[in-house]
């Protein structure tokens, strides 16, 4: 079968279709016939050689994790039910960039009739943890909130959901025509911040934010992070910048400030299920932006076109 191959850590060019072995159900599994996968800033920066410390992965492999297809068979100890149903999936670790996977069964959500197969995979990574820290967050109702990255496929679901719990939204990203994505997913006030200052101009329209979606990393996050009150919430979930959002736990500690990174979303991966993803989206409340599906042989310029920063929302990654 065919599959994109990261040939060795480098640039989009190191990509390539390749022929790679057939897989087989085992016990507990499901093969699945891919239609449709999910392509996320992460998998260029592994594909470079970052996070090495993060993950276990060395080339050649195929990366990818979430995708979408038909069901094939499946292993001993799985009810053969869900042999031709339409699901969602996610992969141990990678290999989703391929035309079959192999999944652990229980993690299989049916795709309804009623829920494009393109929506459902836009949705289903980016929701899933849009809706952890949803959970996590404290109560948005009449909250100064700051969003950045928020042109992203995750930041854009993160505004809806703010937006929609009566928060008063600020919404920063990098350039016009992702401010007016993000204005019009439902931001209050959308900010430049490749403009020297810009956490001036947050402080300008807020006073102070009370909870902070953070996802864009490095200095980026040290901006945002300065623009939260006393007893103020920060989530520091994005590192597209180069690393995770660089702020003093020490002041943290002093103004009272809640910190939660990454690993405490995983943590709590337990209070959300994609199930709960999939009717938020069905009843229009999650509604993913996709800007781009790109070929199984285009693989390296979906990773090319993240890492330029030129998409607005999702980019999909079709197989077949």
């Amino acid at each position: 079968m065919r599959a994109a191959v990261v040939t060795e850590f480098g640039g989009p060019e190191v990509v390539q279709v390749q022929e790679w072995p057939e897989p087989v159900a085992g016990e507990g599994q499901a093969l699945v016939d891919v239609e449709l996968t999910d392509v996320i800033w992460v998998e260029t920066a592994i594909r470079r050689g970052a996070f090495g410390d993060h993950f276990d992965v060395s080339p050649p492999y195929v990366p990818g994790s979430s995708l979408g297809g038909r069901v094939l068979s499946v292993g001993a100890g799985v009810d053969e039910e869900w042999i031709g149903k339409t699901v969602l999936g996610r992969v141990d670790g990678f290999g989703a960039h391929a035309e079959r996977v192999v999944v652990q069964a229980d993690s299989l959500v049916e795709v309804p009739e009623e829920l494009n197969l393109e929506t459902a995979v836009a949705a289903i990574g980016d929701g899933f943890t849009a809706l952890l820290i949803e959970h996590a967050a404290p109560d948005l109702q009449g909250k100064e909130v700051l969003i950045t990255a928020a042109a992203g496929g995750m930041g854009l679901l993160l505004i809806q959901i703010a937006h929609q719990a009566g928060a008063h939204v600020v919404a920063a990203a990098r350039g016009q025509a992702k401010l007016d994505l993000a204005k019009a997913q439902g931001a209050d006030v959308v900010i430049d911040y490749t403009t020297p200052g810009w956490e001036k101009l947050v402080l300008d329209a807020t006073l102070g934010v009370d909870v902070v979606f953070e996802g864009a990393g490095g200095k980026l996050g040290a901006a945002a992070f300065s623009t939260v009150k006393d007893g103020g919430w920060f989530s520091a979930h994005g590192a597209p910048s180069g690393g995770f959002a660089e702020y003093d736990p020490a002041e943290a500690e002093l103004r009272g400030i809640t910190v939660r990174g990454i690993k405490d979303v995983q943590a709590d991966s337990q209070q959300v299920s994609k199930g709960d993803v999939i009717k938020r989206v069905l009843a229009g409340e999650l509604v993913p932006v996709i800007d781009r599906t790109f070929g199984l042989d285009q693989l390296g310029d979906a990773h090319r076109a993240i890492e330029n920063r030129a998409l607005l929302g999702k980019s999909l990654l079709r197989i077949r």
